[in-house]
C-alpha cells in the first residue's frame, strides 16, 4: 500500500464507532482506503452492516474532518513517526491472527514482523520480589533472543523493559497517542527503546491522550504480538489478568510466577495457575517451553574485597536493605567506608540500588 493509502486508512480507523473489526470487513471487500474514505456512509453500510446511528456519525465525522488523512501524514512526519497497515509486509504476522487486529500501527523505532516475542506484564504497584523478577526475566529472555513486549506502565512493565534493554530488544505498546509519554516519567525509557533497535507502538495517532477504555484495547496488542505472556505479579483484580485472558482466547501460552500465599500481589498469578497457566520459576522454564536454547552466558565469578563480601552476605535477591539496615546487619555493626563500598559493588554489577536507595543482590544464586 502506498503512503497515501496508509493515511486514508489511518483516518478511517479514527472514525468513532467503526472499530477494528468492522474496518477489517470493509477492507476485505477489496475497496481501497481512499475510495472508502470518499464513499457515502449509506453506501458503506451496504458493504458491511451498520446501525443507522453509526452511518450518521461516520458522515458527520468525515464532513467535519475533511483533511484528516493529510493532517495525519504531516503530523507523523513532523514527529518522526512511521505508519504500518495490516496490508503491509512489515506488519507483525502474529498480530494479524487475532480476532480484532488493529488495521493501523503507528510506531517509532524498528518493527521486526517475524521476531519471536514474549510479553511480560504485571501490577503497577510492585513488591521488591516482583521488581527483582521482572528485571531478571526481561534481561535473560532478551539475552536469549526473544523480544520482550510490555505496556510501558509503572511497575512490572517498566522493570521488564529495563531488564530487556540491558541485553536485547523490547517493544512498548501504548494506550495513548504514539507521541504521548504515559506515565510522563517514562519518556526517557520510550526514547531508549526506540533508539536501541526496539519499537514503541500504538494504534492511536499523534496527540491522542490516554483514556481508561484504551488500556484493555492495548492489552490485546501486547498478547497478540507475543507467543506467550508471563504474569509476574498481579492482584486478584489486576488489569494484567485481562492480557492473560486475551492470550488464552487466542490460543497463546500463559505463564505465571508464584508468590507467597499471604501476598495480595500474587493472588492473580495463583488464580491463573489454578486455571491451567504454566507455573514458572526461572527464565529457562519459558525458553525450554518455546524450544529455545538458552544463550545467556555463564555467570562470571566477580572478585570481592573482604568488606564487599561482608555486605554481600547480608543481602538477598528479593529483599532490599537500606544502608542503615545493612550496617545493623553486619556482625560488628561497623564499616566506615560503607557508601564508597556500596558504590564500588554497584559498578561491579554485584548489587542493585532501587528508587528508595535500598540495595539487593543483582543475581539469584
Amino acid at each position: 500500500m502506498d503512503a497515501r493509502q496508509d493515511f486514508y486508512l489511518a483516518a478511517l480507523a479514527q472514525c468513532p464507532g467503526l472499530g477494528s473489526r468492522r474496518l477489517g470487513l470493509l477492507l476485505e471487500t477489496g475497496r481501497d482506503a481512499v475510495s472508502l474514505w470518499q464513499m457515502p456512509a449509506l453506501e458503506m453500510s451496504r458493504l458491511v452492516r451498520m446501525p443507522q446511528g453509526l452511518v450518521e456519525a461516520l458522515q458527520s465525522f468525515r464532513r467535519t474532518h475533511p483533511d484528516l488523512p493529510e493532517s495525519l501524514a504531516e503530523s507523523c512526519q513532523q514527529r518522526g513517526v512511521h505508519l504500518c497497515t495490516i496490508r503491509d509486509a512489515s506488519y507483525p504476522y502474529l498480530l494479524k491472527e487475532i480476532f480484532s487486529a488493529p488495521p493501523v500501527l503507528y510506531f517509532r523505532g524498528t518493527l521486526e514482523p517475524e521476531a519471536r516475542r514474549v510479553a511480560i506484564v504485571g501490577s503497577r504497584r510492585l513488591s521488591p520480589y516482583g521488581e527483582a523478577l521482572a528485571l531478571e526475566f526481561g534481561e535473560q529472555l532478551a539475552a536469549a533472543g526473544l523480544t520482550v513486549v510490555s505496556g510501558a506502565a509503572r511497575g512490572i512493565d517498566t522493570r521488564s523493559h529495563r531488564g530487556a534493554l540491558k541485553t536485547g530488544r523490547t517493544v512498548a505498546v501504548l494506550g495513548c497517542g504514539i507521541d504521548v509519554a504515559y506515565p510522563a516519567e517514562n519518556r526517557r525509557l520510550l526514547m531508549e527503546i526506540a533508539e536501541s533497535g526496539g519499537a514503541v507502538i500504538s494504534e492511536y495517532g499523534p496527540g491522542v491522550q490516554p483514556l481508561p477504555a484504551f488500556f484493555p484495547a492495548r492489552n490485546r496488542i501486547i498478547s497478540g504480538l507475543s507467543e506467550g505472556t508471563l504474569v509476574v505479579e498481579a492482584a486478584a483484580r489486576s488489569g494484567s489478568l485481562i492480557t492473560a485472558e486475551l492470550a488464552l482466547g487466542e490460543g497463546r501460552e500463559v505463564y505465571a510466577l508464584p508468590g507467597s500465599v499471604f501476598s495480595k500481589m500474587s493472588e492473580g498469578c495463583h488464580h491463573l495457575i489454578q486455571q491451567g497457566a504454566s507455573l514458572v520459576t526461572k527464565p529457562c522454564d519459558i525458553l525450554e517451553d518455546m524450544g529455545l536454547v538458552q544463550k545467556v552466558a555463564a555467570k562470571k565469578q566477580k572478585s570481592m574485597t573482604p568488606d564487599e563480601r561482608r555486605i554481600y552476605q547480608v543481602l538477598s535477591f528479593d529483599h532490599p536493605l537500606s544502608a542503615d539496615e545493612i550496617l545493623m546487619s553486619l556482625p560488628d555493626g561497623e564499616m566506615p567506608s560503607l557508601s564508597f563500598t556500596l558504590l564500588q559493588m554497584e559498578l561491579k554489577g554485584l548489587i542493585i540500588e532501587n528508587e528508595l536507595h535500598a540495595y539487593r543482590r543483582a543475581e539469584r544464586e
